[in-house]
Protein backbone atom coordinates (compact mmCIF):
# COMPACT_ATOMS: atom_id res chain seq x y z
CA UNK A 1 0.00 0.00 0.00
CA UNK A 2 1.69 3.41 -1.00
CA UNK A 3 -1.18 5.18 0.82
CA UNK A 4 -3.88 5.04 2.57
CA UNK A 5 -6.59 7.38 0.81
CA UNK A 6 -7.24 9.61 -1.51
CA UNK A 7 -9.03 12.80 -1.27
CA UNK A 8 -10.67 14.43 -4.19
CA UNK A 9 -11.32 18.13 -4.10
CA UNK A 10 -14.06 19.67 -5.97
CA UNK A 11 -14.38 23.30 -7.55
CA UNK A 12 -17.64 23.86 -9.69
CA UNK A 13 -18.56 26.68 -11.13
CA UNK A 14 -21.46 28.10 -13.00
CA UNK A 15 -23.93 25.90 -10.98
CA UNK A 16 -27.98 26.10 -11.15
CA UNK A 17 -30.27 26.59 -8.72
CA UNK A 18 -30.34 23.50 -7.10
CA UNK A 19 -27.49 24.41 -4.82
CA UNK A 20 -29.68 26.57 -2.56
CA UNK A 21 -31.87 23.57 -1.92
CA UNK A 22 -30.70 21.37 0.94
CA UNK A 23 -33.01 18.60 -0.13
CA UNK A 24 -31.67 18.59 -3.66
CA UNK A 25 -28.54 18.65 -1.87
CA UNK A 26 -29.18 15.82 -0.31
CA UNK A 27 -30.11 13.90 -3.12
CA UNK A 28 -27.06 14.80 -5.06
CA UNK A 29 -24.64 13.39 -2.16
CA UNK A 30 -26.44 10.17 -1.95
CA UNK A 31 -26.03 9.71 -5.18
CA UNK A 32 -22.41 10.74 -4.97
CA UNK A 33 -21.68 8.82 -2.32
CA UNK A 34 -23.09 5.58 -4.28
CA UNK A 35 -21.40 6.38 -7.55
CA UNK A 36 -18.19 6.24 -5.04
CA UNK A 37 -19.24 2.69 -3.85
CA UNK A 38 -18.87 3.80 -0.44
CA UNK A 39 -20.88 3.16 2.77
CA UNK A 40 -22.99 5.97 3.99
CA UNK A 41 -22.99 6.23 7.84
CA UNK A 42 -24.96 9.64 8.64
CA UNK A 43 -25.86 12.54 6.59
CA UNK A 44 -26.32 15.93 7.99
CA UNK A 45 -27.60 18.97 6.02
CA UNK A 46 -28.57 22.78 6.69
CA UNK A 47 -29.73 25.55 4.35
CA UNK A 48 -28.60 28.97 5.58
CA UNK A 49 -31.22 32.05 4.78
CA UNK A 50 -30.91 34.18 2.89
CA UNK A 51 -28.95 31.65 0.81
CA UNK A 52 -26.40 28.57 0.90
CA UNK A 53 -26.17 24.79 1.52
CA UNK A 54 -24.03 23.34 3.52
CA UNK A 55 -23.63 18.85 4.06
CA UNK A 56 -21.62 16.15 5.69
CA UNK A 57 -21.68 12.56 5.19
CA UNK A 58 -19.71 9.93 7.17
CA UNK A 59 -18.84 7.34 5.29
CA UNK A 60 -17.42 4.44 6.54
CA UNK A 61 -14.53 5.25 4.53
CA UNK A 62 -14.15 8.85 5.31
CA UNK A 63 -16.35 11.37 4.55
CA UNK A 64 -18.18 13.59 1.73
CA UNK A 65 -18.65 17.40 2.42
CA UNK A 66 -20.73 20.26 0.44
CA UNK A 67 -20.31 23.79 1.00
CA UNK A 68 -22.64 26.07 -1.67
CA UNK A 69 -22.76 30.14 -2.40
CA UNK A 70 -25.61 30.34 -4.94
CA UNK A 71 -25.72 34.13 -5.30
CA UNK A 72 -21.61 33.24 -7.18
CA UNK A 73 -23.12 30.02 -8.29
CA UNK A 74 -20.47 27.87 -6.70
CA UNK A 75 -20.10 24.35 -4.85
CA UNK A 76 -17.03 23.47 -3.05
CA UNK A 77 -17.04 19.64 -2.49
CA UNK A 78 -14.08 17.19 -1.49
CA UNK A 79 -14.77 12.97 -1.17
CA UNK A 80 -12.08 11.29 1.33
CA UNK A 81 -11.70 7.52 0.82
CA UNK A 82 -9.42 5.04 2.11
CA UNK A 83 -9.72 1.40 0.72
CA UNK A 84 -9.46 -0.02 -2.77
CA UNK A 85 -12.74 -0.33 -3.71
CA UNK A 86 -14.12 3.46 -3.74
CA UNK A 87 -14.48 5.49 -6.58
CA UNK A 88 -14.46 9.02 -5.24
CA UNK A 89 -13.02 10.75 -8.65
CA UNK A 90 -17.11 8.99 -9.18
CA UNK A 91 -18.54 11.19 -6.73
CA UNK A 92 -16.75 14.60 -8.56
CA UNK A 93 -18.46 13.29 -11.92
CA UNK A 94 -22.02 12.93 -10.17
CA UNK A 95 -22.13 16.23 -8.29
CA UNK A 96 -20.94 18.46 -12.04
CA UNK A 97 -23.92 16.83 -13.22
CA UNK A 98 -26.15 17.36 -10.09
CA UNK A 99 -25.45 20.92 -9.88
CA UNK A 100 -25.17 21.46 -13.86
CA UNK A 101 -21.88 23.17 -13.29
CA UNK A 102 -20.25 24.81 -16.42
CA UNK A 103 -17.37 24.65 -15.27
CA UNK A 104 -15.25 21.80 -12.88
CA UNK A 105 -11.54 21.80 -11.27
CA UNK A 106 -11.06 18.53 -9.39
CA UNK A 107 -7.82 17.51 -7.80
CA UNK A 108 -7.21 14.33 -6.40
CA UNK A 109 -4.38 13.94 -3.76
CA UNK A 110 -3.37 10.63 -1.87
CA UNK A 111 -3.52 11.14 1.86
CA UNK A 112 -1.00 9.17 4.15
CA UNK A 113 1.17 8.50 1.85
CA UNK A 114 3.88 6.77 4.11
CA UNK A 115 7.45 8.16 4.24
CA UNK A 116 10.01 5.24 3.76
CA UNK A 117 10.78 4.87 7.26
CA UNK A 118 7.38 3.75 8.53
CA UNK A 119 6.72 1.99 5.51
CA UNK A 120 9.83 -0.24 6.26
CA UNK A 121 9.19 -0.59 10.07
CA UNK A 122 5.67 -1.66 9.21
CA UNK A 123 6.62 -3.95 6.83
CA UNK A 124 8.97 -5.28 9.30
CA UNK A 125 6.31 -5.75 12.11
CA UNK A 126 4.43 -7.71 9.79
CA UNK A 127 7.38 -10.13 8.72
CA UNK A 128 7.46 -10.64 12.55
CA UNK A 129 3.45 -11.73 13.46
Amino acid sequence: MEHLGRHVIIELWGCGEIINDAALVERAMRQAVQAANATLLDIFVHEFSPQGVTGVAVLAESHLSIHTWPEYGYAAADVFTCGSTTRPEAAAEVLREAFQASNADVRELERGVMPPSIKQSRLHELANV
